[in-house]
């Protein structure tokens, strides 16, 4: 008889009817022979191209195609445990290439998660379980949000830095408490992009040994066949990043797929690239092998050829009992936690202290006292009257709370000092120290936000980042799935206006904040001077709902007076910094640098008897968030004379300004000059404030 590799070679309907293959036993202990390899394999083609069908719309093509290697993968080498998806030390398997989702729901739903067959027929349905693209938080088993290709691989390099991290800092001599590896995914799509590029490349120089990825190269996208626009030589570029390649696997043999996956976890001192050939849309007598079963579904008459060609003799959503005997990990994956348990629990009574240690890094939890400590930290600020740059005011705030979250990792992309990043006590990560907590990413910020969120989504993180507002440009699909999956992360993006100067244009943000301020479930942060600083780092670190943007100056901004009841309301993210008596007749709207001048502008209007109020705004969305009294008592609707200050467009402050009000921002590029020079070119004086507000009466 011909090999497995021989008979991949021939037609498809020779490879699809396979001799039979059993596994060597269920985990239920049933005596009744399973299915063979090849037969567990066309279940998983039989749900995705039955549910894409149904659907009438999705991607069968792939699912179909990776069958074979997702099969093996999840009933082989997967660690896992159905029923409970958060077992700490499960292995994270991340489907990268998110379009081909109907092969984690069928894999997930044979396995025995908390997904029914309803789920599975409801795919893509509305308010189903099973949308088009995996969904972090609503679908058990899902590691995390894909679909953007590419950004799962990079989620996955943080999972993996995270696993090795935490097992360098809490792993001891026959206790293994943190050992799981991290599987990924993914297509020639997400080789494509430039963030896979990125991560990869960090990913090889940190030596994350047990990531693991399984390329699916069917040499096919939606526009054909890939090798007229991708065609570099993959072996070679993933090794030059410092990588195992183990090429030309054959992705329909079970067997090279297990001996290739064995190969990789044997291979501890870099991750591992396994190039699994493939043909897209594997039994389809017609499409299999064509961009035509990318993005479309079979079509009834080519599900019907394929069911004849794979011997799949079921109606539409039927998989008999054997099947599912045969993926079942209920009892092998609770065995696997209870094991994990009882090794955590002898590791507890010799090591108490590095395991209540490890329990407060899981929980991310906060230090005993937090909210004396951080309004001490913030009063203390505002006694201190320091007029500091809000970069060197968050670099102080991180030194002060730093020390008391051994959960906060930090990091840049190539501009560590400038973004105010490394605080006393930081130790840098390397392949020597992975367990370190300040990350020099290179100039990679796409990577850092995508690598941020897998060491978020994996736990014992919170993580933080650095870089330039100007460059969010290069990280926002990351900072939105960050937004999307409501992960604890903290971006940080300073030179935030016309005030970088010099720079010219390229490095002026203009669109930034309004840009980050739509995107839904993130928090921004804009802020005037030490203490509003202090403030929105506090409210970073306890938002355990979604990511925080703070937006910092690279200039020195002037500290501002408060009340200790002025301070206490900068958490509310828009208060009243400076007053005229009960009954304002204007007020002036600011945030972060432009604080000053609203200051200055209404000091100089009250003088001549005006009844001027200064608003500071630092977070549009935490001011929206309060009641109707507290925001009535901050813009009061009969106050009609407003006017708002921010150094960049306009538009978005309408919404406070009133028909009767004035924005004075900025609709057009900046220009290269000293900054002070530039805020007068472009009008941002106090004395252009002071004279619109004159102009309202």
């Amino acid at each position: 008889m011909p090999s497995r590799s021989e008979l991949a070679a021939c037609c498809l309907v020779d490879t699809m009817i396979d001799e039979p293959d059993p596994i060597t036993a269920s985990p239920l202990g049933q005596e009744t022979p399973l299915p063979s390899r090849r037969e567990l394999a066309n279940a998983i083609r039989a749900l995705s191209m039955d549910a894409v069908q149904r659907a009438e719309s999705g991607h069968p093509g792939a699912p179909m195609g990776m069958a074979d290697f997702g099969m093996v993968l999840w009933n082989d080498f997967l660690r896992h445990n159905p029923t409970n998806p958060k077992w700490f030390n499960r292995d994270r398997l991340i489907l990268s290439n998110g379009h081909g989702s109907m092969l984690l729901y069928s894999l997930l739903h044979l396995s025995g998660y908390d997904l029914t067959i309803e789920d599975l027929r409801n795919f893509r349905q509305l308010g189903s379980r099973t949308p088009g693209h995996p969904e972090y938080g609503l679908t058990p088993g899902v590691e995390t949000t894909t679909g953007p290709l590419g950004q799962g691989l990079a989620n996955g390099v943080g999972m993996a830095l995270a696993e090795r991290a935490l097992a360098t800092r809490f792993n001891r001599p026959r206790f293994p408490i943190v050992d799981h590896y991290t599987y990924v995914i993914l297509g020639d799509g997400c080789l494509m992009e430039g963030v896979s590029y990125e991560a990869c490349s960090l990913a090889g120089l940190w030596g994350l040994g047990k990531l693991i990825c399984l390329y699916d190269d069917n040499g096919i996208s939606i526009d054909g066949k890939v090798r007229g626009w991708f065609s570099e030589d993959m072996v070679q570029r993933f090794q030059s990043c410092g990588w195992q390649v183990i090429p030309n696997v054959d992705g329909h043999d079970p067997t090279a797929i297990h001996e290739a996956i064995a190969q990789a976890r044997a291979y501890s001192q870099s991750p591992t690239l396994i190039c699994c050939k493939t043909t897209i849309a594997r039994g389809s007598p017609n499409k299999g092998g064509s961009e035509k079963s990318h993005g479309a579904p079979l079509g009834a008459a080519e599900v019907a050829a394929t069911r004849e060609n794979i011997g799949w003799q079921h109606e539409p959503f039927v998989i008999p009992p054997e099947h599912y005997r045969a993926f079942d990990a209920r009892a092998k994956g609770a065995a696997w936690e209870a094991e994990w348990n009882t090794l955590f629990a002898r590791y507890r009574a010799e090591y108490p202290g590095p395991a209540a240690e490890f329990q407060r890094r899981l929980a991310c939890g906060f230090p005993p006292d937090w909210e004396e400590l951080a309004w001490n930290f913030i009063q203390a600020m505002q006694e201190r009257h320091e007029d500091l740059a809000t970069r060197a005011a968050s670099q102080r705030a991180l030194e002060t709370y730093g020390p008391y979250f051994p959960s906060l990792v930090g990091g840049s992309a190539d501009l560590t000092e400038s973004t105010g990043i490394p605080w006393v006590g930081c130790r840098p990560v390397d392949f020597e120290n992975p367990d370190g907590n300040l990350i020099y990413y290179g100039a990679r910020e796409f990577a850092m936000n995508a690598i941020m969120n897998g060491l978020a989504l994996h736990g014992g993180y919170v993580p933080f980042g650095g870089t330039f507002l100007m460059f969010s440009d290069y990280c926002r699909s990351a900072i939105r799935m960050s937004s999307l999956m409501k992960l604890r992360c903290v971006f940080i993006l300073t030179h935030d206006s016309i005030g970088v100067g010099g720079d010219g244009p390229t490095h002026q943000p203009i669109e930034h904040v309004a840009g980050l301020r739509i995107v839904p479930e993130l928090s921004v942060w804009r802020t005037c001077d030490t203490t509003e600083t202090a403030v929105a780092w506090k409210a970073a670190l306890e938002r355990l709902n979604g990511p925080t943007c703070l937006i910092f100056t690279r200039q020195k901004l002037p500290h501002q007076d408060r009340t200790p009841e002025q301070v206490r309301a900068i958490a509310r993210g828009g208060y009243v910094l400076l007053d005229c008596g009960d009954n304002p007749e204007a007020i002036i709207i600011a945030t972060g640098s432009e604080v000053q001048l609203a200051v200055a502008a209404a000091r100089q209007l009250n003088e001549q008897g005006r009844r001027v109020r200064v608003v500071s705004m630092p977070s549009v969305d935490v001011f929206d968030a309060q009641d109707a009294d507290y925001r009535e008592s901050v813009l009061p609707a009969a106050v009609t004379r407003r006017v708002v200050v921010e150094a960049a467009v306009t538009a978005p402050w309408y919404k406070y300004a009133g028909p009767q009000g004035v924005v004075i921002g900025i609709d057009h590029f900046g220009v290269s000059g000293p900054p002070e020079i530039i805020f007068q070119h472009f009008g941002f004086t106090a004395e252009r404030v002071a004279a619109t507000v004159l102009g309202l009466f």
